[in-house]
């Protein structure tokens, strides 16, 4: 059975999603893991310990265990501020490895943070390392600014991961052109492998079933924007649109879902714009949810919405889509990769509020329109974006990495057009 160490220094699949540092990374982590473990692997995920009371050694399943690293206060602290800890994350990590006497054929790295410890790990005991940084110090910088709170020495770190990995994984193909324009990345040292969507775990459910599950109205429409309550998500532009419409026949909701404890102010800001735009009786904040959860939600709403500034990739539209719900995007990063204009639902500039509230007015008036997009969205997920195919893809990447293919096919995604 082969071995391989997944290092996630801030995302473990254990964690709950929806808050402040809990989201795609963590779903990801934990998904891939779980492909690949029936196609033969053995996998240690490496997590910070965030809670004294976690021990050392988590069984996910039968052959994956999640192995919390002891690097820093075992609480939760922002991901902004861990990388002071990534030295003593080395230190446990690698005496684990030494204590346990493993072997690894290779080193999947998650982050900066974690490319970081995999170069360490890879100068101290020549175990080769894959990075899918998930999202890039330059292109944050570029669309926060000075909101941005990494440490100057996160592009500096990324600038030598893209040197000393064996391959980048890169989520979409505006994350290959980043990596090559910002980090001078080798093309034929990347391969684009998408994120993907459970199926078994998002599915169509008839919409008058799921919200008679939710106790939500029946025949409103209801909007649906789901994800971590960070400013950058762009969940005020979605408020804001919904302010603008007043000429639909039947009443528009907008339901919110996503939040905990760390994201309290941003949900005031939030409540605050829906009282001062006068359409607090129009949006429901309905917190955090458990994953089980989710897909009801999905499948109650009409249309899903997500409309960040910028979007490394996003987890959210593919199972809403999974769910037969159609997505108005942000045309930015992974979102105008995954979904389809016209097709599975639209796209629209970020931070445009009255572009968005005028594409949801006319998807909402033509409900033939959102039945075909729906059969659209379906079929696009189980064609391109399952886990199992993600797997498939990182499976053959490890191989040429290992030396164990040596007529190595680039990702299904790495030369074709992707279309419906």
């Amino acid at each position: 059975m082969k071995r391989i160490a997944f290092i996630s220094e801030h995302a473990s699949p254990l964690a709950a999603l929806g808050g402040a540092d809990a989201g795609g990374q963590n779903v990801y982590v934990g998904e891939v893991a779980r492909q690949l473990s029936l196609k033969g692997y053995q996998i240690d995920i490496f997590t910070r310990r965030e809670e004294t009371a976690l021990p050392r050694i988590v069984a996910f399943n039968d052959t994956i265990r999640i192995i919390h690293v002891d690097a820093g206060p075992a609480e939760d602290i922002p991901k902004e501020t861990l990388l002071q800890y990534m030295p003593a994350f080395r230190d446990d990590m690698l005496y684990f490895i030494q204590t346990e006497q493993l072997s690894y054929e290779l080193i999947h790295a998650n982050f900066f943070m974690s490319a970081l410890v995999a170069m360490e790990l890879k100068s101290l005991l020549g175990i080769p390392f894959v990075v899918t940084f998930h999202a890039l110090g330059h292109i944050r910088r570029i669309h926060q600014g000075d909101n941005d709170r990494f440490p100057k020495e996160r592009i500096a770190i990324e600038e030598r991961a893209v040197r000393e990995a064996s391959m980048i994984i890169a989520e979409c193909p505006q994350d290959r052109d980043d990596l090559i324009t910002y980090y001078h990345a080798p093309v034929d040292k990347i391969s684009i492998i998408p994120c993907g969507v459970n199926t078994a775990e998002f599915y169509p459910i008839a919409k008058a079933t799921a919200r008679s599950l939710l106790g939500l109205p029946q025949h409103d429409c209801l909007l649906l924007q789901l994800g971590r309550m960070v400013p950058r998500k762009g969940v005020d532009n979605v408020i804001a649109a919904l302010a603008k419409m007043h000429c639909e026949r039947r009443k528009v909701r907008l339901l919110i879902v996503g939040g905990d404890a760390d994201t309290t102010t941003e949900l005031q800001r939030l409540q605050q714009l829906a009282a001062e735009l006068d359409v607090k009786d129009r949006v429901l904040f309905a917190g955090q949810k458990s994953r089980e959860e989710l897909k009801y939600y999905y499948a109650a709403a009409d249309l899903f919405i997500t409309t960040p500034w910028y979007e490394p990739f996003g987890i959210t539209p593919l199972e809403a889509m999974a769910c037969g719900t159609p997505v108005i995007g942000s045309n930015v990063g992974g979102i105008k990769f995954s979904v389809a204009e016209g097709k599975t639902g639209a796209l629209v500039p970020p931070q445009d509020a009255d572009a968005l509230a005028a594409k949801i007015s006319s998807l909402l008036r033509s409900p033939a329109t959102l039945e075909e997009m729906s059969a659209n969205a379906i079929r696009r997920i189980n064609k391109l974006f399952t886990w199992e195919l993600v797997a498939q893809d990182i499976h053959t990447l490890y191989e040429k990495v290992t030396g164990n293919n040596t007529l190595y096919p680039d990702s299904f995604f790495s030369g074709q057009s992707i279309r419906l």
